[in-house]
């Protein structure tokens, strides 16, 4: 794609990561502008009818259509890109769009999808409720038995997507165990990376194929907008590519630039909510009102061992349950004054919620009793708070259940 960058100086070769989030991708203006500039168009302009046509028989080597593609975005995508390590990007308007897109560029009738049981409500919608009505027969596993996965991926299979950790009680799966037993099915690894983001954890370097983002977690980190990505090699465009110019789920070129400014702190941001978010789950595996916390940075969690090994930090999420039920959990998210309740994460402000009556308020009890989602879990996603203040509001909260 032609930009349009009249700096003097481009980007110097092999600066670190979080040089990357701050200049990586950036084209300017010919008025050479300090931020990123803002391409708030839908289409573009020709000099003549000849240069239209040409635009349109050389697919790609210029803007035509915001739809397929803006400067804005380009600039998120190219940027993404150079911090992930992956060859490309592809931005899309959610991270659900992101989750869809990357399943139904490549399944076909008679295909099959493997993932594990322990996923986000709409990302089990997709693979449970909407693959098999096109034929793609999907087949769940618990997410930490190996045993499992060898017998599911004894058979050809299209795709695996993997959420790791998992929304919202922190499963792990062994990524790079599961992605050999993939590929020697066939098969395609997805891997959904938004509670570790790419700060924490590289699933491309622990034998993914695809990574997805919803970007409006942490990547943006402030609650502002929505936004998502998928991040793979050239080979996978070209089944993804048309799906997303002909269904056209397009990342806003005005949330593009949010996202830009977003990723210039992602690193900062992550690593004080992970601070936060380790004395939190310490504090709270201390209360005698807690049944339950599973963090992946404590020594407790079932698989403390693999998230040290495929991890670099515990992540900004908690999971715990309170003793007694879901009125108990209610009435200690009612009793917070500092931490608010929201389905949303990865925002600077410290959000908590009930994921039995509204993440996963769809998926059936049986299904959530599986994956140890109860009346009284909680999801606590760790923002950049004092977290002296948090734990203040989290004893208050636990003392009024």
């Amino acid at each position: 794609m032609k930009t349009s960058d009249t700096s003097p100086k481009g980007l110097p070769s092999g600066v670190r990561p979080r040089t990357q989030l701050v200049h990586g991708g950036t084209s300017r203006s010919q008025n050479d502008e300090t931020s990123e500039a803002l391409y708030m168009t839908s289409g573009y302009v020709y000099g003549s009818a000849e240069e239209a046509e040409a635009a349109f028989a050389t697919d790609g080597l210029r803007y035509v259509y915001s739809r397929f593609a803006n400067p804005t975005v380009s600039m998120f995508e190219r940027r993404l890109a150079e911090y992930e390590g992956a060859p490309r990007c592809w931005a899309t308007s959610s991270g659900m769009s992101a989750v869809f897109a990357a399943l139904m560029c490549q399944v076909r009738a008679g295909d099959r999808v493997v993932a594990p049981r322990a996923l986000f409500g709409s990302c089990l919608h997709i693979i449970k409720n909407l693959l098999p009505l096109y034929g793609v027969e999907a087949v769940l596993v618990d997410g930490a038995d190996l045993g499992q996965w060898r017998e599911a991926l004894s058979r050809p299979t299209r795709a695996v997507f993997i959420e790791s950790p998992s929304n919202p009680m922190l499963e792990l799966v062994d990524l790079q165990a599961v992605a050999d037993l993939a590929h020697a099915a066939g098969a395609l690894v997805i891997v959904d990376n938004v509670f570790a983001t790419p700060v924490l954890q590289r699933p491309l370097t622990l034998g993914a194929d695809v990574v997805v983002y919803s970007a409006t977690k942490h990547i943006d980190g402030q609650g502002r907008s929505l936004g998502g990505a998928i991040l793979a090699d050239e080979k996978f465009g070209e089944l993804l590519g048309p799906f997303l110019r002909h269904t056209g789920p397009a990342l806003s070129p005005f949330n593009a630039w949010l996202l830009l400014k977003g990723l210039e702190t992602l690193e900062l941001r992550v690593a004080a909510q992970v601070a936060n978010a380790e004395q939190v789950a310490r504090f709270l595996e201390g209360h005698r009102a807690v049944r339950r916390v599973v963090y992946p940075g404590l020594e407790s969690h079932p698989q403390a061992a693999l998230a040290r090994r495929q991890m670099s930090g515990g992540g900004t999420l908690v999971a715990f349950e309170i003793a007694g039920g879901k009125a108990e959990a209610f009435r200690a998210m009612n009793a917070l004054r500092v931490i608010r309740i929201s389905n949303n994460l990865g925002d600077a402000k410290s959000l908590i919620t009930h994921p039995a009556t509204s993440t996963h308020a769809k998926v059936s009890d049986e299904d959530k009793a599986k994956v140890g989602i109860g009346p009284a879990s909680l999801r606590l996603s760790v923002g950049l708070e004092d977290p002296r203040d948090l734990i203040d509001d989290l004893e208050r909260a636990l003392a009024a259940a």
